[in-house]
């Protein structure tokens, strides 16, 4: 007996205005939040609104810094998912669990680059053609994560899949794994650019040198937890992949076999 995918039963017309607020919550967010980080880093870390009392603000903001990576990465875990469940009510937790992974995301950089207490000292700030040049490369490194995010999947990683599914009353659509566009060139473009856009900014203080350490950081550890979750769910298909295209830098290293 063949078996197909039908239309979940739904708790009546609950998912339609459930569907709704939180995709508007998730997208509202995301927008802030993006735009919270170009703004916010752009500036060297100068812009944000945070006035915590020296030495108590490196507290602070070490503790901002590093709850992204941590709580981003614990959410993608078996419990990290279970607990999402809790944010939304049951009968569409599940679905909802993309749109919910955004908006918690989304809250933590909004926390964290409004929420940043600036040192107050700039190190070097670009001025005439170095201030245009400098900016080029940065809104380039944007331009890369906006391409690596529609190549990964923009539905998903925007949280739209999630909420979608639950207006329309339909199981969630995952995307395949992604092989196309920058992911030719590199297994993880989204961690890549994600890195440049923390160097790549006209005013350095040491406020931007911790954010851009940190985080090139996370981009490179963050892969190696992504990765044992592709192959379990890809199997054979993720390591035929793997061999043809490099983790992180879109370069591929020869190795020659020894002689003996």
């Amino acid at each position: 007996m063949k078996i197909t995918n039908s239309p979940k039963t739904s708790a009546g017309r609950l998912n339609l205005p459930i569907a709704v607020c939180y995709g508007l919550v998730c997208h509202a967010l995301f927008g802030l939040a993006v735009a919270s980080m170009i703004i916010v880093m752009g500036s060297g870390m100068t812009l944000s609104v945070g006035s915590a009392p020296y030495p108590l603000s490196w507290i602070i903001n070490t503790a901002l810094l590093l709850q992204f990576p941590i709580a981003h990465s614990l959410l993608l875990s078996d419990r990290g998912r279970k607990w999402m469940r809790y944010l939304a009510p049951h009968d569409f937790a599940r679905d909802l669990a993309p749109t919910i992974y955004v908006i918690i995301a989304s809250a933590q950089i909004l926390l964290l680059f409004m929420g940043w207490t600036s040192s107050g000292v700039i190190w070097w700030q670009a001025t005439g053609w170095a201030l245009y040049g400098i900016l080029t490369l940065y809104a380039a490194a944007w331009v890369l994560l906006a391409i690596s995010i529609f190549d990964a999947g923009v539905g998903l990683q925007s949280g739209f899949n999630g909420w979608w599914a639950v207006f329309r009353d339909r199981p969630v659509a995952y995307p395949d794994l992604p092989t196309r566009g920058l992911f030719r060139l590199t297994r993880h473009p989204i961690y890549v650019s994600f890195a440049l856009t923390t160097w790549t900014v006209p005013v350095w203080t040491p406020d931007q040198l911790l954010v851009a350490i940190i985080f090139t950081g996370y981009c490179i550890v963050g892969p190696l937890h992504k990765v044992y979750r592709l192959q379990k769910i890809y199997k054979e298909r993720f390591e035929q992949y793997a061999q043809k295209v490099p983790c992180w830098l879109p370069i591929k290293f020869k190795t020659r076999k020894l002689e003996v």
